[in-house]
C-alpha cells in the first residue's frame, strides 16, 4: 500500500506530535508499505534545497518538503494546496492520511486536495478541539471535506468525542475513530536491580518525594500549576518533603522561576530544560512519580512514556491519559488541581499505595505497542476507501 501523510511540521526528533508520525511512518514502511511524507517543514539550515527537498530516511519513508522561503520559518506555504495536489498526481497513494492539530493550514491543504482528487482521506487530530468545533466544521465544508467524506479519527476517546461533535452527522455526533499514539516498549521498560528482577520500591516512598514532569513548559500546559500543586503538598507534608524536576523547554521557563520563588519552594523546583528523548529513560529511573496537569491533553505521550519506565502517573480526569491509566491500578486520576495535590499527598502517606501503583507499572507494561496502532491505522484507510466508494 502506498501511504501519503500529509503534516504542517516534521522533525521527528522534536518530540510530540512531530515524533508520533515519524514513528507511525517508520513502522509501516518496515511492514512492506511504500510511505512518503509531505510537510511544510523546511530542511534544516544549511541544507540543499531545504525549501523543497526530497529525503529517504533510514526507516524507508520518502520525506517531500513543501516549504516556502516566505513564511520565514513557519510551517505553512501560500501555494500549499496546488503543490500538495501536483505531488500526490504524481504519487497517486492508496490513501492520504492528513495528521492534524488545532491550527494545521497546511494539513488541512492536503485534505482539500485529496477530497478533489476522489482519493482516501483519513483524518486524524492529536489535540482537543474545545471551543472550535463549530469554526472548524464551517472550514472543512469550505474546503471539500467533512465526516461524511473522511474516515476521522483521533488519538484517544477523550478527543474523538471533542471531534465527533464537530462533525455531526444528521445532527447526532458522527463516526470517529480512535488511533492512539504508540511507543516501542522495549526502549522504555525499566531495567533490572543489579540482584535481577525488578527492584522493589519503597514504602513510604523515599522523602523527598521525586515528582517529574515532562512537557512544552508553556501557559497551554499549565507550567504555572506544577509549582502549585508543589507548593499544596508542601504546605501539608512541610518543607522538603516533595522535589519537582520539570524536563522541557518553552517561553514560560521565567515565569515558573518566578512563581516558585514566591511560593517558598524554589528549591524544591529544578527546570532541567529540554532533555533529549534518549536520556528520558535514565532520568525516570531516578523518580519516583510522574505528575501531569495539562487539562486539554489529548493523548499524553510523555505520561505514556513514564509509565512504560515504570512510574505512576498522577493526571487530570477527562484527558487522554485516562486512556491508559487507570486510577488506584498504575496512577491516580483527580478531578482538579486540589486533587492532584491530595493525591501526591497520599502517595506520600497512605501505606501500601505507593509500593503498589510502582509495583504494577514496573511489572505490567501499557498496553501502547505498534502492532495495536497499525491495525488501528489500517481499520481507519479500509473506513476512508469504504468512504469513497459510496460518495454519491
Amino acid at each position: 500500500m502506498r501511504i501519503v501523510h500529509v503534516s504542517d511540521c516534521f522533525a521527528p526528533r522534536v518530540g510530540g506530535i512531530e515524533t508520533q508520525i515519524g514513528d507511525l511512518a517508520a513502522h509501516q514502511a518496515r511492514a512492506g508499505h511504500d510511505v512518503h511524507v509531505l510537510t511544510a517543514t523546511a530542511a534544516p539550515a544549511g541544507t540543499p534545497d531545504r525549501y523543497g527537498q526530497v529525503t529517504r530516511t533510514v526507516d524507508g519513508v520518502t520525506v517531500h518538503r513543501l516549504a516556502s522561503r516566505l513564511a520565514a520559518g513557519l510551517p505553512v506555504h501560500p501555494w500549499g494546496r496546488r503543490l500538495i495536489g501536483q505531488a500526490l498526481e504524481e504519487l497517486g497513494p492508496d490513501v492520504v492520511h492528513v495528521q492534524a492539530g488545532v491550527v494545521s493550514p497546511f494539513a488541512f491543504q492536503g485534505a482539500q486536495a485529496a477530497r478533489a482528487a476522489n482519493l482516501p482521506l483519513a483524518i486524524t487530530w492529536h489535540c482537543m478541539l474545545d471551543g472550535i468545533e463549530r469554526p472548524l466544521r464551517d472550514g472543512a465544508r469550505l474546503l471539500g471535506w467533512d465526516g461524511e467524506s473522511a474516515a476521522l479519527s483521533a488519538v484517544s476517546e477523550v478527543a474523538a468525542s471533542r471531534v465527533a461533535q464537530a462533525f455531526p452527522v444528521e445532527g447526532a455526533p458522527g463516526e470517529v475513530g480512535v488511533l492512539p499514539n504508540g511507543l516501542d516498549l522495549e526502549e522504555w521498560r525499566p531495567r533490572p536491580s543489579p540482584q535481577g528482577g525488578p527492584q522493589a520500591p519503597a514504602d513510604p516512598p523515599p522523602a523527598p518525594l521525586r515528582i517529574v514532569a515532562t512537557q512544552r513548559v508553556a501557559p497551554r500546559k499549565r507550567s504555572g500549576e506544577l509549582v502549585d500543586v508543589v507548593a499544596a503538598v508542601t504546605r501539608r507534608l512541610g518543607p522538603g518533603s516533595v522535589r519537582l524536576t520539570v524536563a522541557g523547554d518553552g517561553p514560560d521557563l521565567a515565569r515558573v522561576r518566578q512563581r516558585a520563588r514566591a511560593a517558598g519552594v524554589s528549591g524544591a523546583v529544578e527546570l532541567l530544560g529540554r532533555v533529549p528523548r534518549t536520556e528520558l529513560p535514565a532520568l525516570y529511573a531516578q523518580q519516583d512519580v510522574f505528575l501531569s496537569v495539562a487539562r486539554l491533553e489529548a493523548f499524553g505521550i510523555a505520561a505514556l512514556e513514564a509509565r512504560a519506565a515504570g512510574l505512576p502517573v498522577v493526571a487530570l480526569a477527562g484527558t487522554g491519559i485516562t486512556s491508559f491509566i487507570t486510577d488506584g491500578v498504575d496512577g491516580l486520576i483527580a478531578p482538579d488541581d486540589e486533587g492532584l495535590a491530595s493525591a501526591v499527598v497520599r502517595l506520600a502517606t497512605e501505606p501500601g499505595l505507593y509500593a503498589r501503583l510502582r509495583r504494577t507499572a514496573r511489572t505490567t507494561p501499557p498496553a501502547a505497542g505498534w502492532d495495536d496502532v497499525l491495525a488501528a491505522a489500517e481499520r481507519e484507510y479500509s473506513r476512508a476507501r469504504r468512504l469513497v466508494r459510496f460518495r454519491p
